[in-house]
């Protein structure tokens, strides 16, 4: 009783407490629904902001408000140009006009040569009209002068007109600019998503991490389920001995008392057993549990691995076709910059070859001045105009020979340039290569390193492994070795004892056979009758296991119901929303309505036609509008009665909730250390990022400065071959212009006496000017014709250019949509994946299906219905199931009370009957064979100790080869950066040298650029003096080609220098890149290392962990061997008092026996029962 009252006092404290938990773990439910509904809301209204159009237009048309400036600008500055060109146009229209007029004023000149021929006679009026002439001469000059400060003007118009295009070039520059920062952006794209690729593969390894330990875990198990079966054998080893001992005890004991007080023991310690046995039953089923929940666990991550898979694979998708599109533009942006270098190449080759006939022409102009001052100072000396016709043709011929030279030239610069150019980008390219080569080699090294870390890891794991099992056989070896030596002690002491009580019970077998026979029949009863409860019992087993199978399959049904009813929730939730839309619609249809009565009314019937058409189409719309409604209202009713259905499921659910929330909170631990291992290696993606970026930028600067300085480098040689070669020109003329003033010193005396002669050779002089004239005009022409295909030219590539810029604004301005819409996705993205973090907790499972959901809800609305009705008929399936489950639990439990009454029953039986005596002789049989078969255990056990020894040693002598392998990486380590400390050191030098080196070019590039103003000046003296070696100035001449001479000899040296000092500064770079090429490959060895040292830390405290882990599962197990040890030490001890108290029994027998014997015949036996009563 007292123990009855004590198990219900029990059970209601429990029932209390539990109560109590359930009501606390209630309540936190509640408040998670809450906050569960308060972020889906907020998750609802950001999917529904982010779909919003007018958000989608504000985030693409805000980065494009600046460039709308930009554009607006360059249409103001091409408005500019316009107006320019037309007054170009106006002017260069002007000039011709006055190209007509002076064609005409030749004409007239050549008139009045003809009519001087004609009035040969008159030397009088000839000279009047040669004055004429010469007036009408200085007029056209002085026209011409005008015509030449308009040109000057023109020319000042189109330098101004180039200076705007220069800033155009320049405001393209900044475009390009631009450009190149997207690239660099696009860059930037594409580290992130091989940062998003590592994370896969950091995902997968977790993932596999995770099946790794769910394989422990089952080995776990199966450990368990060993020494369970281990312990079960015990029970019932222990059980049997303690069979063995009732039974000795029950044949030897009489008395009923003490055979009460020994079955009461007995059923107190098969209860405790029984009690041990539901202990071991109801950990194994937590832990089947607990199994089946992690491969439940497993199942979703490999769906959301799937699902993720798939949203990556789209993604590549476009990565790979936006790449392709970049790829595109690029080549297109190339060829466009080909084109408008080649373009402006060809405008400085015009201007060049403009300049040079302009100069050309001014010389002309000037050797046609000189002549007519000669005519006029000579009045006509034959021999010497001839031969400086002569010479002037010669120059003539010279100069167009000297022009199809510069022609020649020019071609072979520009095809030298191309061919330049060409070799500069094949070398960029190569470099590109190289680049690739090397990165793809390092990824080989790295997975190779990869493939060689899990190599290591995996033997590792499988030593610890054998270890563990290891261990655990030693231990289990002990354990049974100790058994063992206390089974043997306990089998000495029985046998000593066996022989005692042979010796005592000889006497009594005699009498003790006949109750054996009776014991013996119905001992057979009573095992049939165990066998049958046998039977029955794992029958109840096997429905209990079915039932909890059923119950599994019946919560997982209902979690599918529950996410099924959220779905339908939502559902509901936008099937409101439509229908308040609609209801809205129906409001404007009103208004609309009212609106159009109104006008009707107003303007009369001239629209009626109109209004009546608005009308059927609103009453078409109306009644489609009804029609939605209504089954919006059907829909709304129908998930209103599944929510009231599915509501009173939802709360059987909450108790798999907060299993689901232990999960989480594990696997949110594992996350948060994933996480720190993701950001330590986006950390390191970056840095490297970063510095390949700045090496592209350096490399990228340095092949612009490199490809500057060729250009000025070029561009200063053929200034100075121009320089030369007018100098030698100058040089020419000065000498023929000293010989000219020679030979009219000396002529001054013979004119008078050859003035006749001259008078004839005059008519060769004329008919010399004609065609001097003639070749003027015909040069003139060419130089219009040259200058209206300039023209040509020029608008035919302003033409070209401006359609360039507008094909490559659109294609800018498509490249930053595309840019635009792909920063928004990224950004979302991100968003996405820092919400998704916050939330981990318990939402990334239900945040995917609520976005699919969201996603499909449109296309689902009218498979809503036919879903909830084979929801509901499911659900009533599975009601009538439950139900049916239910009544078979009840039954199953009736039979299980039936079974245990007629258990206690039969064991109250068996008790009776173990009373025999035949049974102490089998058990001491069973003893001696269990004594050989322990002798057989303890010699195997001792060589199977041996080997375990020795595997222990090899063991240890393994880790210390393995901390030996450590010690030798760390020294590595060590070696490793100090020459990682050596190359910056060295690098630092480099850097300070290659500072020194750009200091002393930069200073060099001064000295230049003071030397070439020198030139100028010098060439500006030049000018003067060679004005003034008219009037006689030899030495000055011959001093300042001694200086420029001097000063061509230095330019020399300093170009030697400065192209000295470019090569040593490219060597210096490459010894730059190489030393930082070499430390980073240091660096990159001392982090592998690091992580190596770090990873194999880490792992020693996993072992070390284990191992502990182990130990406390070994002391676990001791202190249960001890408990059982000490409970049949218990047993021993009763079983001895039980001996001791038979061994009185039979003594006070032997006595009263005696005393019988002892009485005579005469005396009936009273006296002898007497004192048998008062000794009991």
């Amino acid at each position: 009783m007292r123990d009855d009252r004590l198990g219900k006092i029990m059970t209601w404290l429990q029932a209390w407490i539990r109560w109590y938990f359930v009501k606390k773990t209630f309540k936190k439910l509640q408040d998670q629904r809450v906050a569960l509904l308060v972020i889906q809301r907020n998750l609802r209204k950001f999917l529904t902001l982010r779909n919003w159009l007018w958000w989608k237009l504000y985030s693409k048309v805000k980065p494009l408000l600046n460039v709308a400036r930009v554009e607006d600008e360059l249409k103001a500055l091409e408005e500019k140009l316009k107006k320019e060109t037309e007054a170009k146009e106006k002017e260069e229209k002007l000039r011709k006009d006055l190209e007509v007029q002076n064609v005409k004023l030749l004409q007239e000149k050549n008139d009045l040569y003809l009519q001087l021929e004609a009035e040969r006679s008159s030397a009088g009026d000839v000279e009047e009209r040669l004055m004429k002439v010469v007036s009408q001469k200085n007029d056209l000059e002085s026209q011409l002068s005008d015509l030449q400060d308009r040109l000057s003007h023109e020319e000042d118009a189109h330098a101004s007109l180039n200076s705007a295009k220069k800033k155009l070039e320049n405001e393209i520059s900044n475009q390009k600019k631009e450009i190149g920062d997207l690239e660099l952006a696009l860059q930037k794209a594409e580290q992130d998503k091989q940062s998003k690729d590592s994370q896969i593969r950091n995902l997968n390894d977790e993932i596999s991490h995770q099946d790794e330990l769910i394989n422990k875990l089952n080995k776990e198990k199966k450990n368990l389920q060993e020494i369970s079966q281990k312990t079960a054998e015990d029970l019932q080893a222990t059980e049997d001995k303690v069979n063995h001992l009732n039974k000795v005890k029950s044949k030897l004991e009489q008395t009923l008392d003490e055979l009460e007080d020994s079955l009461e023991r007995e059923k107190k310690a098969r209860a405790d057993i029984e009690k041990n046995k539901r202990k071991i039953e109801g950990d194994l089923k937590l832990a089947q549990e607990a199994v089946a929940d992690l491969e439940k666990n497993k199942k979703e991550l490999e769906t959301q691995l799937q699902r993720k898979e798939k949203e990556l694979q789209g993604l590549a998708s476009k990565l790979e076709d936006e790449q392709a599109l970049v790829a595109k533009l690029q080549k297109q942006i190339k060829e466009l910059q080909q084109r408008i270098e080649e373009l402006e190449e060809e405008l400085e080759s015009e201007r060049q070859a403009r300049a040079k006939a302009e100069k050309q022409r001014a010389d002309l102009s000037r050797e046609i001045e000189e002549l007519s001052e000669r005519l006029e100072e000579a009045g006509g000396a034959t021999s010497s105009q001839i031969e400086l016709n002569k010479r002037r043709e010669a120059e003539m011929s010279k100069l167009r020979r000297d022009l199809e030279e510069a022609n020649l030239n020019h071609e072979q610069a520009m095809s030298a340039m191309r061919k330049k150019h060409n070799d500069a980008v094949a070398e960029l390219s190569e470099q590109v290569d190289q680049l690739n080569k090397a990165k793809q080699r390092l990824e080989k090294e790295k997975q190779q390193i990869k493939a060689e870390f899990d190599d290591m890891k995996g033997s590792v794991d499988h030593l610890a492994k054998d270890k563990a099992n290891t261990e655990k056989q030693n231990k289990q070896l002990e354990m049974q070795l100790g058994e063992v030596t206390s089974k043997l002690d306990e089998a000495n002491r029985n046998l000593s004892d066996f022989d005692s009580a042979k010796k005592k019970l000889a006497v009594e077998n005699s009498e003790l056979q006949r109750q054996l026979e009776d014991a013996e029949s119905q001992v057979n009863q009573l095992t049939k009758l165990k066998s049958s409860l046998q039977t029955q019992l794992e029958e109840a087993k096997r429905t209990a296991d079915e039932e909890s199978r059923e119950r599994a399959s019946v919560m997982s049904k209902l979690r599918n119901f529950e996410h099924d009813l959220d779905n339908a929730r939502e559902s509901l939730e936008e099937e409101t929303e439509a229908k308040a839309d609609l209801q809205r619609q129906l409001s404007k249809a009103n208004a609309e309505i009212q609106q159009w009565r109104a006008k009707f009314e107003s303007e009369g019937l001239a629209r009626l036609e109109e209004l009546e058409e608005a009308k059927k189409k609103l009453g078409v719309k109306l009644q489609e509008a009804d029609e939605h409604i209504e089954q919006l209202n059907s829909k709304c009713g129908s998930l209103e009665k599944t929510k009231q259905r599915l509501q009173g499921e939802i709360e059987d659910m909450s108790i798999e909730v907060e299993r689901a929330n232990a999960l989480a909170a594990t696997l949110e631990k594992k996350q948060k250390t994933f996480d720190k291992v993701v950001a330590e290696w986006k950390q390191k993606t970056d840095d490297l990022a970063a510095e390949l970026d700045a090496s592209q930028k350096e490399c990228r600067n340095y092949s612009t400065e490199v490809f500057k300085l060729r250009a000025a480098y070029e561009e200063s040689q053929e200034q100075y071959e121009g320089v030369k070669r007018e100098n030698k020109n100058l040089q020419d003329e000065i000498k023929d212009l000293l010989d000219q003033l020679g030979e009219g010193g000396r002529s001054v005396h013979e004119l008078e006496k050859s003035r006749k002669r001259l008078e004839m050779e005059k008519e060769e002089l004329q008919a010399a000017l004609e065609e001097a004239e003639a070749a003027l005009e015909q040069e003139e022409n060419k130089v219009l014709r040259a200058q209206l295909e300039l023209s040509q030219v020029r608008q035919e590539i302003d033409r070209r250019l401006q359609e360039k810029e507008e094909e490559f604004e659109n294609t800018r301005k498509n490249h930053q949509r595309a840019l635009d819409s792909m920063q928004a996705s990224l950004e979302a993205e991100s968003r996405q994946k820092a919400e998704a973090l916050r939330m981990k907790k318990k939402l990334e499972s239900d945040i995917n299906e609520l976005e699919i959901a969201l996603d499909h809800s449109n296309k689902a609305n009218a498979e809503a219905q036919k879903n909830i009705k084979k929801y509901q008929q499911n659900l009533k399936e599975l009601q009538s199931a439950y139900e049916d489950e239910q009544r078979a639990r009840d039954e199953a439990r009736e039979q299980y009370a039936m079974a245990e009454r007629r258990c206690n029953a039969l064991q109250g039986e068996l008790e009776e009957s173990r009373q025999l005596l035949e049974q102490a002789d089998r058990g001491r049989r069973q003893a001696e064979g269990e004594l050989a078969e322990l002798h057989d255990q303890a010699n195997e056990l001792s060589a199977n100790n041996a080997s375990l020894s020795m595997a222990k040693r090899k063991l240890e002598g393994e880790m210390q080869a393995l901390q030996a392998d450590l010690d030798e990486m760390l020294n590595e380590a060590k070696q490793s950066e100090e020459k990682a400390k050596k190359a910056m050191v060295d690098a630092a030098r480099l850097a300070d040298e290659l500072r020194a080196e750009q200091e002393h070019a930069q200073q060099q590039e001064k000295a230049r650029k003071a030397m070439e103003q020198q030139i100028k000046d010098l060439q500006v003296r030049l000018e003067e003096a060679e004005q003034a070696a008219l009037k006689g100035g030899k030495k000055t001449i011959q001093k300042l080609e001694q200086k420029l001479r001097e000063l061509e000899q230095e330019f020399e040296s300093e170009q030697r220098r400065h192209g000295d000092a470019s090569k040593n500064l490219r060597k210096a770079e490459r010894r730059i890149k190489e030393l930082q090429f070499q430390a980073d490959e240091d660096r990159k060895n001392y982090e592998r290392m690091q992580d190596l040292i770090d990873k194999l830390q880490q792992k020693i405290k996993t072992y070390k962990r284990q191992i502990e882990e182990a130990e406390e599962i070994a002391a676990l197990n001791l202190a249960k061997y001890r408990k059982v040890q000490q409970e049949l030490e218990d047993a021993e001890e009763r079983a001895d008092m039980s001996e001791n108290a038979l061994a009185k029994l039979r003594a006070r027998n032997r006595s009263s026996a005696s005393a019988t014997r002892g009485v005579s015949p005469g005396n009936p036996a009273p006296k002898p029962r007497k004192a048998r009563v008062e000794d009991e």
